[in-house]
Formats: C-alpha cells, sequence, structure tokens
C-alpha cells in the first residue's frame, strides 16, 4: 500500500491540505463556520460571560430575604389573628377557642405566602428576589432558559427547603451547612440545591 507523499510539491488536485481538518464537501482550508473541529469555550463564555457571584453576596440575599419574610410574617399573622380576639368580648373560653382557630389560619396563610415568596418574584424578575436585588445577584438556569414560576417553586421550596429541610433534620443539620458552604470550595461558586437543579447565582 502506497504512502501518501510527505513533500507538499507532490501535492494532487483534490489532495486535503495537510494540518487542515478534513470537512465533508471541501478539499482545502473550510471556510469559517464551515464546520470543523469545534472551538474550545471558557466555563465563562458558555454561560454568555456571566461573572458568578461570591458566597457573602449570596448570605446576605437569604439574610435579607428571610428578615423580610419574618417581619411580613408576623404583621401577617398578626392582622389575621385581631378579628379572633373579638372573642373574648363573649366569653373567656370562646376568647380562647377564637384564638386557637385564628392562630392556625395565620400559620397556614403565612406558610403559603412564605413559601410563594422567593418563587413569585423570581419569575417576575427572572431570578431576583428583593434580597438578591438589593446585593445585586440573580439565579440563572443553566441552559439559558427564564425562570418560570414552576421552576422557581422545584428550586426554592422542593430542593432547597422541602428536600434538604428533611435531609438536614436527619443528618443533625450537617445537610444544611454543606449546602450552604459548598459555594466556598466549588468552582462555580454552587450550593447543592445548584447541582440538583442545574443553576447558577451570578452578578446581576
Amino acid at each position: 500500500m502506497s504512502e501518501r507523499p510527505t513533500d507538499s510539491s507532490d501535492l494532487q488536485s483534490g489532495d486535503p491540505l495537510r494540518g487542515a481538518p478534513e470537512v465533508p464537501g471541501y478539499t482545502t482550508m473550510p471556510p469559517p463556520g464551515a464546520g470543523g473541529p469545534p472551538v474550545a469555550q471558557s466555563p465563562d463564555a458558555l454561560a454568555g460571560r456571566y461573572t458568578l457571584a461570591g458566597w457573602w453576596a449570596r448570605v446576605g440575599a437569604f439574610l435579607i430575604d428571610a428578615l423580610i419574610v419574618g417581619v411580613g410574617g408576623i404583621a401577617l399573622a398578626i392582622a389575621i389573628m385581631a378579628p379572633f380576639s373579638i372573642g373574648w368580648l363573649v366569653d373567656e373560653t370562646v376568647g380562647i377557642v377564637s384564638l386557637i382557630f385564628g392562630a392556625l389560619i395565620a400559620t397556614v396563610c403565612v406558610s403559603v405566602v412564605a413559601l410563594a415568596y422567593a418563587p413569585w418574584l423570581m419569575a417576575r424578575t427572572n431570578g431576583k428576589t428583593l434580597g438578591r436585588m438589593v446585593t445585586g445577584v440573580r439565579v440563572i438556569r443553566h441552559n439559558g432558559q427564564p425562570i418560570t414560576f414552576g421552576f422557581a417553586m422545584l428550586r426554592e421550596v422542593a430542593v432547597k427547603w422541602l428536600a434538604f429541610g428533611i435531609a438536614g433534620s436527619l443528618t443533625f443539620g450537617l445537610a444544611h451547612l454543606a449546602d450552604w458552604l459548598w459555594p466556598l470550595w466549588d468552582e462555580e461558586n454552587r450550593a447543592l440545591h445548584d447541582f440538583v437543579v442545574n443553576t447558577r447565582v451570578i452578578k446581576d
């Protein structure tokens, strides 16, 4: 079996250029965009040249959101329970029963508002909450699709609070601790819940 000539002067018409990628339909160096080996891209280029948010920015956003939900929840609970205090004007027993009933209703309402707070805002702002607005960060999906209410519920409620809440209770809080500390050593500053839903937190 004869070998291809090694001297460029021996090239015949139709022979591909040595060192050039062979692309179907081209016998010479293919023009830009015609194919060939993929160009290596950095993680920043793949992510659209976003700048990843630091750990302190994430913690700050969480604390601000927790404060907003906490204060808002207390105010909402007081507003809901206030009408039930009228029962005390009738009788002590009626007053106690009224307050217990009001407390149950308030708990349900506050829980619904607290759980819907982040998903509702994230869906309207494509990944931000009030805390994230203050610290200048947002959540993005790795595939570039927008943050919908359903996806935000999956990330914030199903994964962060329910899944890691159960895991945290079973591990004496270690799962929660690992989740929040993981961005300190992950190359893309991801928490464990980011791995589950494939999200990143970036500077806005």
